[in-house]
């Protein structure tokens, strides 16, 4: 009977010892704080170049649109004996020749012609009316002007297709002869009819601030951690325009700044009431935005977790392993809350301040410590857990890749760099490259990274509605 009285006293010994080996700490838990402040971003210029093209048979439909029936009309008869209404006939044909816009389209002409004499007290008139047709070549230099592209035109050539006679002093007087005197005044009214239909026909204003206005508007990053992307006009210029065999081009260029947004939808910031043009002869393009990674608490935590998990800490024969790690905020700093197993069990709060490592693409802890409470608790119970060898090995340890959101981040923004069309006729296309980490700012929901990238974007206008 003694023999089993020893076997269990014994046994109840060693069930203590075992389960006194391991201790159980319970630290006060430091409370998660929402007072972040907004985060604060130093934005800079960005240039953002616009390169418009105007199609010329875009330039052709315009015109004719604007230019069509009675397009030159002269009713003093007094004056030179001749009085001249004109109608286009046929469709205007636009083309190129030599950096200039070539106009040709047919006409009909009806001519009254007046000849007489009031000499000696005598009158005697006779007028004439001839119906003639014939083929008018303009050619217009092309440039720009107060959002108008306008144009400069001179006739060519006119040519008619009959040559009508009159008798006048016995002999037959060709009628084209007579009218020679009143061609320069009809030349004058036809090439200003032709610049005024071309310069009210294209006006690119309405077309490229309305896609500017759809531009501006805030684009969504990430719909999960709302953020979003800005575009804030500041200036806008254009150059001279260049004419080749199908379309004129010229290239404009928006001086802007480019935000990044964490939150609720921002309202747009375009005013195209305040959008003023000026003239310059190169624009610069550069881009210079920021792309950011965000990691909410939540996904911090798991990935903190998934790198600590069962990593032993500690020295001889006193170690510890973490299961599980949560992080928050407090008072500007990061929680790490760290559930232990091993010589000493519970959970222990560390805290400190994010930092990043621009080669490794990690976010770690500088100033890492343990929290208030918990350090006092590891002082009386595990003081081998509070010394400065452990807290170091913590704080090289407790760092996380933000690669992924990086990536993300850029993936976001490239589908709005590849041929990108908000609105038909508009493409958006560019290249960005990441360049260097800025900060490290803190939310009440997640920590955000802000990256600095620098590129090129271009918004390609492709032709013109009539609005």
């Amino acid at each position: 009977m003694m023999k089993y009285l020893f076997f269990f006293f014994f046994l109840a010994i060693f069930l203590f010892s075992s389960c006194s080996s391991s201790k159980k700490l319970t630290p006060l838990k430091p409370p998660r704080t929402f007072d972040a402040p907004e985060l604060v971003l130093d934005n800079s210029f960005s240039f953002i170049n616009i390169p418009v093209t105007i199609q010329l048979k875009d330039i052709e439909t315009f015109t004719n649109n604007a230019l069509h029936g009675l397009v030159y009309e002269d009713n003093d008869l007094d004056e030179d004996n001749m009085k001249m209404k004109v109608w286009k006939e046929a469709p205007i044909k636009i083309s190129f020749e030599k950096g200039k816009i070539k106009s040709i389209f047919a006409l009909k002409a009806q001519i009254f012609y007046r000849i007489g004499t009031n000499k000696l007290g005598f009158d005697w008139f006779d007028t004439r009316e001839f119906n003639m047709s014939g083929t008018v070549t303009l050619l217009s230099d092309v440039g720009l002007s107060n959002w108008n592209m306008n144009t400069k035109t001179t006739m060519q050539s006119l040519v008619w297709k009959e040559h009508p006679t009159m008798k006048i002093a016995g002999q037959d007087i060709r009628i084209t002869h007579l009218i020679t005197p009143a061609v320069g005044l009809f030349q004058k009214g036809i090439a200003a009819s032709i610049d005024k239909a071309i310069g009210e026909s294209l006006n690119f204003k309405p077309n490229v601030l309305d896609a500017l206005e759809t531009i501006c508007k805030p684009i969504q990053m990430s719909e999960i951690y709302e953020s979003w992307l800005r575009i804030v006009p500041v200036e806008l210029y254009t150059t001279d325009a260049l004419l080749n065999n199908e379309e004129v081009r010229f290239t404009m260029g928006m001086k802007c700044i480019l935000e990044t947004i964490v939150g609720e939808q921002p309202i747009p910031k375009f005013n195209r009431d305040q959008i003023i043009l000026k003239p310059v002869t190169n624009i610069p393009n550069q881009v210079s935005t920021r792309i950011i990674a965000i990691s909410s608490y939540e996904d911090a935590s798991r990935w903190m977790t998934r790198n600590l998990e069962n990593v032993e800490f500690g020295s001889g024969n006193k170690k510890v392993t973490i299961h599980k790690v949560e992080i928050w905020q407090n008072n500007k700093k990061l929680v790490l809350g760290l559930e232990l197993a091993g010589s000493v069990k519970g959970t222990i709060y560390l805290s400190g301040y994010p930092q990043y490592n621009n080669t490794t693409q990690e976010v770690y802890f500088d100033q890492l410590e343990y929290a208030l409470n918990t350090k006092s608790i590891l002082a009386k119970t595990a003081n081998w857990l509070a010394s400065k060898t452990i807290l170091l090995q913590l704080q090289e340890s407790c760092r996380y890749s933000i690669k992924p959101n990086l990536d993300e981040g850029m993936e976001n923004i490239k589908k709005y760099l590849n041929n990108y069309a908000p609105i038909p006729g508009v493409f958006v296309n560019g290249s960005l490259n990441i360049m260097e980490f800025q900060n490290i700012q803190l939310t009440n929901t997640a920590i955000v990274a802000f990256i600095k990238i620098n590129g090129t974007l271009a918004i390609e206008i492709n032709g013109l509605e009539k609005k």
